[in-house]
């Protein structure tokens, strides 16, 4: 009886072990940034989540924002912009917080040229981060063509940073009910991410957080709670999902240092809803 006492505290203590989250180291010349999408709808639950956000950043100053794509709902005229996303985010534009856009089904392509998305009036690019040796590969999964294909294997064949990540709408891997794997687009990406020693990617388009297990050493992320989201959305019997969230609204903070990623997934409510860490793909020799 003593020993099965013994065993369940055990068991108890190791379970209360790995759920504790997992600190952000955040040290000057780490590599801090925070990603979400699917955001833009001036709804309560978008200032909510922000609002948690710009809290995050007070004690983990992030320097950018990898959006997931679709970044405004509905009209997107100037008055649109400024309701949506120059609102809501004032304290962190205020703060110099760099935002890299990527588009999703519901965002107009002359987004790109919106300066505060800094895309540079491109539908896909890259651009190396501001501190570490990473580089972001910003895509347009709506309409992946042969020349974005293209593009995407010279910049990747090119790129000499250690960490690769890519970025964009539409998941590659998903439990979302609503959405799920976008099985073309894997055929297209994958092999290349494979190839080129991606070592992470983000994704959005399911309105829930969810970390992928690894696939092929690769972790993927969806992350499309920003604003929009849809409770019990995840399916709880799918075989992808290492961490799911579809309780409320979600965003990931992230920090880089050396050979490893620390993450931390925030509710909108200020909760750690799941934490840990990436140790970065090595190319082969």
């Amino acid at each position: 009886m003593l020993g099965t006492c013994v065993a369940l505290a055990l068991a108890a203590l190791q379970a209360a072990s790995a759920a504790a989250p997992v600190t952000l180291p955040n040290k000057d010349g780490d590599l801090r940034f925070a990603v979400f999408g699917d955001f833009g709808d001036a709804s309560q639950r978008e200032f909510d989540t922000v609002a948690q956000l710009v809290k995050s950043h007070a004690a983990f100053p992030f320097d950018m924002v990898a959006l997931t794509g679709d970044n405004l709902y509905g009209d997107e005229r100037p008055q649109d912009f400024s309701k949506k996303f120059e609102t809501p985010f004032k304290p962190l534009l205020d703060e110099n917080v760099k935002f890299y856009g990527s588009l999703g089904n519901h965002d107009a392509r002359e987004q790109r040229y919106y300066k505060l998305f800094n895309m540079d009036g491109k539908l896909y690019y890259s651009y190396k981060a501001p501190k570490q040796s990473v580089r972001f590969f910003a895509l347009e999964s709506g309409y992946m063509d042969p020349p974005e294909l293209q593009w995407l294997t010279s910049e990747l064949k090119s790129s000499n940073e250690d960490w690769k990540i890519a970025y964009f709408h539409h998941p590659l891997y998903s439990s979302g009910m609503t959405h799920g794997s976008d099985l073309e687009l894997r055929r297209a990406l994958e092999p290349l991410f494979i190839q080129y020693n991606v070592s992470v990617v983000f994704q959005g388009h399911d309105h829930v957080y969810e970390r992928v297990k690894p696939q092929s050493g690769i972790a993927y992320w969806v992350i499309g709670s920003g604003g929009r989201f849809r409770a019990g959305d995840l399916d709880k019997k799918s075989a992808l999902t290492a961490k799911g969230y579809d309780a409320d609204n979600a965003f990931l903070l992230a920090d880089i240092s050396g050979e490893t990623m620390t993450f931390n997934a925030i509710s909108r409510s200020g909760q750690v809803v799941d934490s840990g860490t990436v140790i970065r793909r090595m190319a082969a020799k």
